[in-house]
């Protein structure tokens, strides 16, 4: 499952494994010498114009909460290089991941943040991104964990300042419940609006979709995932 560690939190407290199997030599190394070129510091004020922090400078930005292994992100900067995107992931052994890819397939479009989504969310600057993604996240199934999702009220609140109207906000999971949740909590915000309008437009996925290493573990097993998107509303 990828990974919503880059939203578990609760009260500032954070949820996720920061790190698992041990780093190969090279994975050291790129989390050493490679991250920190990478690495969105949200410590500085965030620019005026977010993209800015790409090189050249990105004509718009998205961001992933929990990329877990990295193929989707990696995909979709591939497919849109005029695009920046910022993946936000605490868990280290991901991180590793995706910078082998990055280096592997020298991209040049993808920062990144290794650390809780919501400090990101609060860091970025209003209307300033295009769409975010939330892929396969830890559903946290048992009822007193609920509050570790990172679909909450207040984190909705926090997508709908940093979205530009017309913006996305896609969420993909096979957990039943964890997608009547989003919906409930989407639904019942006044910024967005549920975009689909027929069952295949949530039984499907959207075109051009990059399939996870989780998404085809799920289908393997059985599971179906929903694909839910939902437009940021002009103001």
């Amino acid at each position: 499952m990828s990974g919503e560690s880059a939203g578990e939190r609760g009260h500032g407290a954070f949820f996720g494994r920061r790190k698992g199997h041990k780093l190969r030599n090279h994975q050291a190394e790129l989390i050493a010498h490679l991250l920190p070129h990478l690495s969105v510091d949200i410590s500085q004020p965030a620019p005026t114009d977010l993209g800015e922090l790409f090189d050249p400078p990105a004509n718009a930005v998205r961001l992933e909460i929990g990329f877990g292994g990295g193929e989707h992100l990696i995909a979709e900067a591939l497919a849109h290089p005029d695009t920046g995107f910022i993946g936000a992931e605490p868990y280290v052994n991901g991180m590793a991941k995706i910078l082998a890819q990055i280096e592997a397939a020298n991209v040049s479009n993808i920062r990144l943040f290794a650390g809780d989504a919501a400090a990101l969310l609060a860091w970025l600057p209003q209307d300033s991104l295009q769409r975010i993604d939330l892929i396969h996240p830890d559903p946290w199934p048992k009822r007193r964990h609920w509050k570790r999702r990172f679909v909450q009220d207040e984190m909705v609140g926090a997508m709908a300042r940093v979205l530009v109207p017309d913006g996305e906000f896609r969420f993909v999971s096979d957990i039943d419940g964890y997608n009547a949740w989003t919906l409930a909590h989407l639904i019942r915000a006044a910024e967005f609006d549920w975009t689909a309008q027929r069952a295949d437009d949530w039984r499907l996925p959207w075109p051009n979709y990059t399939m996870t290493r989780y998404g085809r573990k799920a289908e393997r097993e059985g599971r179906k995932a929903n694909y839910l998107r939902f437009r940021r509303l002009p103001n």
